[in-house]
């Protein structure tokens, strides 16, 4: 019988759907009343919409668009109080359409099904035995060195029961919200709201288990400022009444494989403005930042990603080799391999944060970059002593917070034998290319054949300095990078290429391996880019990585304290699939 620990069942999202119509209520009510301009609140709506709907076909669009236009062309007739009015019927008509639901039968069926979904996705060879023994597809068992979770369990169960978490994991592929979830789960943490993506409802089933699982509706169509507003306070109020909340921060996939060193903090920002007012009123309730990286071998969407990358990158410059039919055929095979791959994924966790950007240990005391120990109120604190809302200084706080998640993120980056035989390969690409610049690299597909002994020793030699990184608490290294030698963590990244993406990446050959997808390794290799140690297109030359430590370095990570094999649907967090302000 596999290790299954409980989820704990007494926290807050388990009573949301009793509490949801006070939730729009106060998130109406609290919008409204921030307005101290309602004609140029509606005048910025309806311009945003009118645009948007220009060009629509769809019945429905069309009387949409009709009702926007009647309204722009009104408002200078109207009084203040149908100004009020109508600011109102749009913040409840918004807060609605936004606001999650959350059914605990669906929750205990879903968490009982989703080791048999995963061990689908990423073992179906396991799956099919354990089809025999239906038993064994509810155990964790079936998942076993599939996906492992890492990071300070211990501590995060004890917090989660005096304070409210905000999880900020990085964003790789539209698995990463099913992982995140389950992960979760499995560590005996309790669920979390996510911000998922309209676009993600259109599915059926998926719209199922995301409506009854604590998913609020983002339109990332609506770009006025009343419905950002709406979305604010709906995350503030959440995260008041003590709901923990999945933000993914990098605010979209990373399109370049890269972990994020920017980010989109919007509606995570919302956890000062929170804080505070819970001190204000008198009931205190600590929110802390929950940094995390999702680590897979190999990348669901890689190949789909780093196109829309270059082609934002290169402009003119780059040419997409397929069209659109033949990346549907492509499409089908890559999901073909998906299901026989026999892969990783790693969740690492990170040390808590408060709101302020300070280390929280497990029993909820923040301590500032020297080590003393700190009263996050005593941020909040006006001149006069008083906790005041303030939004220009929450922001610099935001600002603040975001670079110590940035380093958090690259120094839980769990490296693999993908990215660094990626890295390996790209360097010798870049030492054998007629001129120096991306494009010109990235087109010498085929062009390069690495002597097997020589590309092993490569290898060797960049795993041992990342080793030093690790040390020095930069970065993580994977048991089957760290304890391998170069030849057979070369061969473990040729079986996860081989058996995942449409085209060869890397193909053996009898005098060598044969460097194929550029564009794929190009990706891979970007998970070490930040760390200084594989190219890096964001920093100018000669810049030294920068990884926000604005704290000591942690020691090397002890063993897990629980370790174990978990899945992954885009979504999240602020969270949709492609989600972020």
């Amino acid at each position: 019988m596999g290790i299954r620990l409980r989820v704990v069942d007494d926290a807050p999202i388990f009573g949301f759907n009793d509490a949801r119509s006070d939730i729009v209520r106060t998130v109406v009510e609290r919008v409204v009343r921030a307005q101290r301009d309602p004609l140029l609140a509606l005048n910025d709506a309806a311009y945003h919409e009118t645009k948007r709907l220009e060009g629509v076909k769809r019945p429905s669009d069309l009387r949409e668009l009709a009702e926007w236009q009647k309204l722009a062309r009104s408002l200078a007739r109207t009084s203040e109080v149908e100004r009020r009015d109508k600011l109102r019927e749009l913040a409840e008509r918004y807060g609605w359409d936004v606001a999650g639901n959350f059914d605990p039968r669906v929750f205990k069926v879903s968490t009982r099904l989703l080791p048999s979904i995963v061990t689908g996705l990423l073992a179906p060879r396991r799956l099919a035995g354990l089809v025999k023994h239906p038993r064994e597809l509810l155990q964790l068992d079936a998942l076993k060195d599939k996906v492992l979770v890492e990071g300070p369990l211990d501590d995060l169960r004890k917090l989660v029961r005096t304070g409210t978490a905000v999880y900020v994991p990085t964003h790789l592929s539209n698995m990463d919200s099913i992982v995140f979830g389950y992960a979760l789960e499995r560590a005996g943490l309790p669920p979390a709201t996510y911000g998922a993506g309209k676009n993600l409802f259109a599915n059926p089933l998926l719209s199922f288990f995301m409506h009854n699982l604590g998913a609020y509706r983002v339109d990332r169509r609506i770009k006025h400022g009343l419905y950002k507003d709406v979305l604010k306070a709906y995350s503030c109020v959440l995260l008041e009444r003590g709901y923990h909340s999945l933000f993914f921060p990098g605010g979209t996939r990373s399109r370049s494989g890269g972990v994020e060193r920017k980010l989109k903090l919007g509606l995570a920002g919302t956890a000062v403005e929170a804080y505070a007012r819970t001190e204000i009123a008198g009931r205190p309730r600590r929110i802390f930042f929950v940094p995390a990286t999702i680590n897979y071998l190999i990348t669901l969407e890689a190949e789909t990603l780093i196109a829309d990358y270059l082609s934002e990158a290169g402009k003119g410059r780059y040419i997409i080799d397929d069209d659109e039919s033949s990346r549907i055929g492509r499409v089908a095979a890559f999901v073909r391999k998906l299901l026989g791959m026999d892969g990783s994924v790693v969740i690492r966790f990170g040390q808590p944060f408060d709101p302020f950007g300070n280390r929280v240990d497990g029993d909820g005391r923040s301590f500032d970059r020297r080590g003393r120990e700190v009263d996050p109120a005593s941020y909040l604190r006006d001149a006069r002593g008083e906790v005041t809302l303030d939004p220009v200084r929450d922001a610099q706080y935001t600002r603040e917070l975001g670079e110590e998640i940035c380093g958090a993120f690259a120094r839980n980056t769990l490296v693999m034998a993908t990215h660094v035989v990626a890295a390996a390969c790209f360097a010798r690409l870049r030492d054998a290319s007629p001129a120096g610049d991306l494009f010109t690299v990235l087109r010498q597909r085929d062009a390069l054949v690495v002597p097997r002994d020589e590309l092993a020793a490569d290898v060797a030699r960049l795993r041992d300095r990342l080793l030093a990184l690790e040390r020095a608490g930069e970065i993580l290294v994977g048991e089957d990078v760290r304890r391998a030698s170069g030849g057979d963590v070369v061969e473990r990244a040729l079986r996860a290429f081989a058996g995942y993406h449409s085209a060869p990446v890397l193909a053996p050959r009898p005098d060598g391996i044969a460097i194929c997808d550029t564009n794929l390794l190009f990706y891979y290799q970007n998970r070490l880019a930040a760390h200084g140690v594989a190219w890096d297109l964001i920093a100018p030359p000669g810049h030294a990585p920068r990884l926000h430590r604005r704290h000591p370095p942690p020691p090397p990570p002890p063993a897990p304290s629980f370790s174990f094999l978990a899945p992954g649907v885009d979504g999240a967090a602020d969270g949709s699939s492609e989600e972020g302000f």
